[in-house]
């Protein structure tokens, strides 16, 4: 699974060729979640603090999200994306 970002502990991962809806993962110590990049529905446990920075992070890149979604789903390389600062 490529990580795609991470900042302040938070791992960002999307799969390859994943399920709908888009969405990407999110990685935090022992905590593990999927966030829908659309609707930012999360399935999965996260404190509160980790997922504010979360959906912080989605509000500026949702574009991008869904841009390396699609390349994602044709198996092709993800970019990083710039983290939360």
């Amino acid at each position: 699974m490529p990580q795609i970002s991470t900042f302040y502990g938070l791992i960002i991962l999307m799969n390859f060729k994943d399920h709908s809806p888009p969405h990407f993962h999110v990685w935090y110590g022992d905590y593990k979640t999927t966030i829908t990049i659309k609707d930012g529905i999360v399935t999965g446990n996260m404190p509160q603090r980790a997922l504010k920075m979360v959906f912080e992070w989605l509000e500026i890149h949702r574009e991008e999200l869904f841009q390396e979604w699609e390349k994602a789903q044709r198996g092709e390389t993800l970019k990083q994306i710039v983290p939360l600062s």
